[in-house]
């Protein structure tokens, strides 16, 4: 007795025809037999979509100020190049939640991880680079896009070796001033003096030497303190809530200036440390 052919299915029929090609993620059940998942966690990939839109957002707000200064409006510029900076610091805070959500959702999966790397490059790499050209080391002619490369290229390698590195490394620590602080302080540095109204062309070789050691930061082995050790899910004491509060008190009576200095002293943090460390060792 012959087998009867198996019917062809429909509805994967119908899928196949989609103009474009769904997600499928294989990998392994409660009990250990290997499973094919199709399609994409909607929730974590939402706050991605919205990290990689805030770092399209500052890139377009820096080539709006660079249009505003040929114009000759320097308010206007001013204006554009802290709309830049602030949205770099928003898709820190998205890019702090979508991982969380994925956590606490139970949501993770490696096209998760492929997207937020993608999207961290578009809002910790590119933008801050194009931000610091525009606003300060455009004036500099190829010594100025040279650095500001520096500091892309110090962006990729950085997540490149991170996306290596998963499950391997100390979580306790980075290797490397991971691609968010190095953006902030950036940014920070940008928002800060252009609230001001100062130009970046007048601080031109400071910002030049700040985008340099930030990217050379990234792909350096200096150790920085990730702070994953903190337990955010138990109790507290309650002077804890009070220091919270004190903290987002004292950042938004002046975010440009306080903002600016809390990423500039984590960045610093690792060398002293790493100096400190070695001068412990000598001894």
């Amino acid at each position: 007795m012959s087998e009867r052919p198996e019917e062809p299915n429909k509805a994967s029929d119908a899928e196949s025809l989609l103009p474009i090609d769904e997600h499928v993620e294989e990998g392994h059940d409660a009990e250990g037999r290997q499973v094919r998942h199709r399609g994409i966690y909607l929730l974590p990939n939402l706050f991605t979509t919205a990290n990689l839109f805030a770092g399209f957002y500052s890139i377009i707000s820096s080539m709006s100020a660079q249009s505003a200064m040929s114009a000759g409006d320097s308010a206007a510029a001013s204006k554009y190049f802290a709309f830049a900076a602030i949205a770099i610091f928003v898709a820190m805070v998205l890019d702090g939640l979508d991982g969380r959500v994925a956590r606490m959702t139970n949501t993770q999966s490696a096209f998760g991880a492929e997207y937020d790397s993608l999207s961290d490059m578009v809002a910790f790499g590119v933008a801050p680079a194009l931000l610091a050209f525009g606003w300060a080391l455009g004036d500099m002619g190829k010594v100025g896009w040279m650095v500001a490369f520096i500091y892309v290229a110090g962006a990729a390698l950085r997540l490149a070796r991170f996306n290596t590195q998963v499950g391997k490394a100390d979580k306790r620590y980075f290797i490397g001033l991971a691609s968010p602080a190095a953006a902030g302080v950036v940014a920070g540095t940008v928002w800060a003096f252009s609230d001001f109204g100062i130009q970046g062309s007048k601080l031109s070789f400071l910002v030049a030497l700040l985008v340099a050691a930030a990217g050379m930061l990234m792909v350096s082995n200096i150790k920085y303190n990730s702070f994953k050790e903190l337990d955010l899910k138990g109790r507290v004491p309650f002077v804890a809530i009070l220091a919270v509060v004190l903290v987002f008190a004292v950042v938004f009576s002046d975010p440009p200036r306080i903002l600016l200095l809390i990423f500039l002293a984590y960045a610093l943090s690792g060398p002293i440390q790493y100096l400190l460390r070695r001068h412990k060792a000598s001894q």
